[in-house]
């Protein structure tokens, strides 16, 4: 009997668990892509035209046989179950809090024909690395060594000659493939993610240890957006990883990728919430009314704060859709410690502007930053902007490239004082501590 192929955060066809899973049955498969109003009015501009540009590509690797149709998953899937009389349908596990409803709903829509998962977006899926008590780890570096221990599978054998696949222009339901005219500075989709993770190996990887904190070095794979939409699995990355420090340094990147999608599965109200309560106590200038407080988060996000390293950053962001990590730090220290916002408005505006915007990874990320999250930064630690610019853009190239104005009369004045700010951060932190 047919299978139905639903690809989701798997936009990709080797190295694909479910593809082989909804081949194994002897039948025609037919692919399919549901666009999601939900997720696409939450998502920005740049995000939906990497996931557009990325349906094509699979589109093109199945010669046109790629249905997409636009609606509630819990009702289009069912529908196209129905229409070509399909046994099963086929997945990727999503462990996110949004993923779980929506699958739930879709299972439950579906009746008698099952809804089959295989593999998820991760090396080690949420749930599978435990304490020996079977509870969660709270702190990366323990989680790590389990992690490790624990290991994953090697790469699956599937491509897009593993399935007989379904012509989709008969089946009803079917829409064009969107396309926002956005220009994205790399490219989407499998091949060029494949391509630009085999460049990274060959050229940078050995001096990624070193070079990933430096932004004014293409020392970085600038992976992060092929990994949100599975483009690539970080299983067919890790298998080119071998134990150099420049590997080692990159498995513990994918770690943490992994560590904080298992923190969201265990604390779904931790995508919008404090992950450690305390912090819930902690004074922060909150009122979106306030002029005041608005001016400055307007100011943040427009680069025009009087801090290069900070203004750099967000300029790169709004006009490429992606910013360094060490970068992104910075920004976020700045933020919250020197301007007294909540990090939900970073990790919102960051979530609008980013390619790479993921749930976990970004949100866990800003309370990092915070202090309020797992494996937080220390309250005391506040980035100071300046000394940070100095020791990981220390000849000025990243600062000049989106800050070309930064010797001009026309850049801003500082808009607070960093020490003083500072100060008034741990007044605020060692209330609640």
């Amino acid at each position: 009997m047919p299978t139905l192929l639903w690809f989701r955060r798997d936009l990709r066809l080797h190295d694909l668990p479910a593809l082989l899973d909804a081949a194994a049955a002897d039948g025609e498969v037919l692919a399919c892509y549901v666009l999601d109003p939900r997720l696409t009015a939450s998502s920005g501009q740049r995000r939906l035209q990497y996931l557009y540009d990325a349906l094509r590509d699979v589109h093109e690797s199945l010669d046109g046989r790629l249905h997409v149709s636009r609606g509630r998953p819990e009702k289009r899937i069912p529908a196209l179950a129905k229409a070509i009389g399909a046994s099963s349908v086929h997945v990727s596990a999503d462990y996110s809090p949004f993923g779980l409803r929506r699958d739930g709903a879709v299972r439950d829509a579906l009746g008698d024909v099952a809804l089959e998962a295989g593999g998820s977006p991760y090396l080690v899926s949420p749930g599978r690395v435990t304490k020996g008590d079977g509870t969660p780890y709270k702190v990366f570096t323990p989680f790590y060594a389990a992690w490790q221990e624990h290991g994953w599978r090697s790469p699956a054998s599937s491509g897009p000659k593993s399935a007989q696949w379904i012509d989709p222009k008969d089946v009803p339901g079917r829409v064009k493939i969107p396309d926002l005219g956005v220009e994205l500075e790399l490219p989407a989709g499998e091949g060029a993610a494949m391509r630009q993770w085999k460049s990274f190996v060959q050229k940078r990887l050995a001096g990624y240890a070193d070079g990933r904190n430096r932004p004014d070095l293409p020392a970085t794979s600038r992976m992060s957006a092929h990994l949100k939409f599975g483009a690539i699995h970080p299983r067919t990355m890790a298998a080119d990883l071998g134990k150099g420090t420049g590997a080692q340094a990159y498995l513990r990147e994918l770690a943490f990728r992994d560590f904080y999608a298992a923190v969201l599965h265990e604390w779904p109200d931790s995508a919008w919430w404090n992950w450690n309560k305390a912090f819930d106590n902690i004074e922060v200038d909150d009122d979106e009314d306030d002029k005041g407080s608005r001016a400055l988060f307007d100011a943040w996000k427009a680069g025009r704060t009087g801090f290069p390293i900070v203004d750099a950053g967000m300029r790169q962001l709004a006009e490429t859709g992606f910013m360094h990590n060490r970068v992104r730090m910075i920004v976020a220290s700045f933020l919250v410690k020197d301007l007294h916002l909540p990090w939900q408005w970073g990790a919102r505006w960051f979530l609008d502007q980013l390619v790479d915007g993921d749930m976990a990874s970004n949100q866990h990320g800003w309370q990092w930053a915070a202090g309020c999250g797992t494996d937080a930064a220390p309250y005391f630690r506040v980035f100071n902007p300046t000394t940070q610019r100095e020791k990981f853009d220390p000849d000025g190239e990243y600062v000049r490239r989106w800050v070309p104005e930064i010797d001009d009369e026309d850049y801003p004045d500082p808009i607070v004082d960093h020490k003083t700010e500072r100060a008034e951060a741990l007044r605020r932190y060692g209330k609640i501590t």
